[in-house]
């Protein structure tokens, strides 16, 4: 495969980020934004939690690799912040081994390149009621609270702290307006398009206001092959091209 000049953005997580190309995802709006600035990459496995993340670091991200990426956005967390199943199966991981596998993750990517960057997502919030109602019939009983998630996201929160690496804290920002439970998800776990939004908002915040060289913020990059050409849509006065290789008219929302 011939890499392009562009940097790569990947998305590393549970279903957050396999989702997040579907109704409406972040990782969608997010390609949308960076589209002919940089490649935004999925690997996304719904239901994983942090301790089978760790086992497959070298294989999603080989140290040998001809490309290293820019920026990478990691979840993980709402599937470890389930209760314990009294069988030991399932996908809950204590706390301690929660950060630990996050630290792991962490020191990992850092050891692919100097200049990689790096955000953690806190574990989102929950619609507790939507989420029993949607739960299938076919799986056991789910102890999920926002309890349990809040201890989980602070405690990586603390985690980004220590070693330098940025956090959107979602627990907060998905919660913000009294109408959150019921327009930010679309099974009380996932999100909707609304909870998305709320996502990539915070996400671009951080990029925008980071002090990394070079900067990665979507407006800093340069458009690929974004000069002016005979060829581009002709202006009213019938005697020049209009460039609009940077236009962004078809977005409902104009991202800062």
């Amino acid at each position: 495969m011939a890499w392009p000049e562009r940097p790569v953005i990947m998305l590393f997580g549970s279903s957050i980020v396999q989702y997040s190309f579907s109704n409406g995802g972040w990782g969608g709006i997010l390609t949308d934004i960076y589209a002919r600035k940089a490649d935004v990459i999925l690997r996304g496995y719904q239901g994983w939690n942090s301790r089978r993340a760790v086992q497959i670091l070298d294989k999603v991200f080989p140290k040998d690799a001809p490309v290293q990426p820019s920026l990478v956005i990691v979840y993980f967390g709402g599937n470890d912040s389930m209760g314990p199943h009294p069988s030991g199966l399932g996908p809950h991981v204590p706390l301690t081994e929660y950060i630990e596998n996050m630290k792991k993750i962490a020191l990992h990517l850092k050891s692919l390149s100097e200049n990689i960057r790096i955000i953690f997502l806190g574990c989102p919030p929950l619609n507790e009621e939507m989420l029993r109602n949607a739960t299938s019939t076919i799986v056991s009983k789910l102890d999920r609270t926002n309890k349990l998630c809040k201890e989980y996201s602070d405690a990586c929160s603390e985690l980004c702290k220590e070693m330098d690496i940025k956090f959107v804290d979602l627990f907060k920002s998905i919660q913000k307006g009294d109408d959150w439970a019921t327009v930010c998800f679309t099974d009380g776990v996932h999100l909707s398009e609304e909870g998305s939004k709320r996502v990539v908002a915070d996400i671009l915040e951080v990029i925008k206001e980071a002090e990394w060289k070079p900067s990665l913020y979507w407006k800093d990059l340069p458009t690929e092959f974004g000069d002016d050409s005979q060829y581009d849509l002709v202006a009213v006065d019938g005697t020049s091209t209009i460039n609009i290789s940077e236009c962004t008219f078809h977005r409902q929302i104009r991202w800062d």
